[in-house]
């Protein structure tokens, strides 16, 4: 029996940064929430570990990791997992998630999420891999649909369907990352409207927001990079307020990883992303 989780408010969150430390406790405006990258929070003490216990006392924390490779052909990493434990036995967070995606072979970790085909023999290595973290945290799982950049022509499932069997088969639940649909539609040329027709919004139990990079692929078409480095684009936001209104109100993150912006202009993201579930509550 998996243990159920603190409740993640239907309200805005942001993935925190330490250099926001301050500000958020001065004014976190319409932030309700946080959200950490599990590896940032794997050590045993110091000031990051001091920081995240305070602010654990006035926002719900959600835990993001990056570092399982659920997706990857080899088991999991025992000493990874057992950190993981030992951090959301400590902290109790709101919701853990993970990635759709692989990042290590053999004895080497890659600095990407890195894609997978969508067979039936992934599928079942996938649903063991979360069994498995699972069991270790006692408690359920998100995984995140990735952002696409090919097509494996092996694929026999299509990444919502492989999703959603994936939910039936573990239990796990779904983070939606609106703005990785966008960057795959774009990239892969599909609707990202049909795409979200197809999810199973019913086991959503967050979404995310995100900025991207565009560029051009060797042929001149468009190619769009996920880098959590910019504002999120208005057709992301289109995409949020369709999903909403489909979905009905949802816990909504801003990310915005790498060149971090002051706390104002993060902040204004999240006011944006609170306007939306406003509309939608209304």
């Amino acid at each position: 029996m998996l243990d159920a989780a603190p409740f993640l408010p239907a309200a805005t969150g942001v993935g925190y940064k330490p250099q926001h430390f301050a500000d958020i406790l001065a004014d976190a405006g319409p932030v309700k929430w946080l959200e950490i990258h599990a590896e940032n929070y794997m050590g045993d003490g110091g000031r990051p570990i001091a920081q995240l216990r305070h602010l654990s006392e006035q926002f719900a924390i959600s835990v993001h990791g990056v570092g399982l490779s659920i997706g990857g052909e080899g088991a999991l990493d025992a000493n990874h997992l057992a950190r993981l434990k030992h951090l959301v036995g400590w902290l109790n967070p709101a919701s853990f998630s993970e990635h759709l995606a692989w990042s290590t072979h053999d004895s080497h970790f890659y600095n990407d999420l890195l894609p997978l085909p969508y067979t039936d023999a992934t599928l079942a290595r996938v649903c063991d891999h979360i069994n498995q973290v699972q069991d270790t945290i006692g408690r359920r799982m998100l995984l995140e649909n990735p952002s696409s950049y090919l097509a494996f022509a092996e694929s026999s499932w299509s990444e919502p369907e492989f999703l959603t069997e994936i939910t039936r088969r573990t239990g796990c639940g779904l983070l939606l990352d609106v703005n990785n649909v966008f960057v795959s539609a774009t990239n892969l040329d599909f609707s990202p409207q049909g795409y979200i027709d197809a999810f199973a919004l019913d086991q959503v139990g967050e979404i995310h927001l995100g900025g991207h990079d565009e560029d051009e692929d060797d042929h001149g078409k468009p190619l769009l990079i996920d880098s959590h480095g910019a504002e999120v684009v208005d057709p992301v936001w289109a995409l949020l307020d369709y999903t909403l209104a489909k979905s009905g109100p949802k816990p909504v993150l801003v990310e915005w990883d790498t060149d971090v912006p002051d706390w104002p202009v993060l902040a204004a993201e999240a006011t944006r992303a609170a306007t939306a579930l406003e509309r939608v509550s209304a």
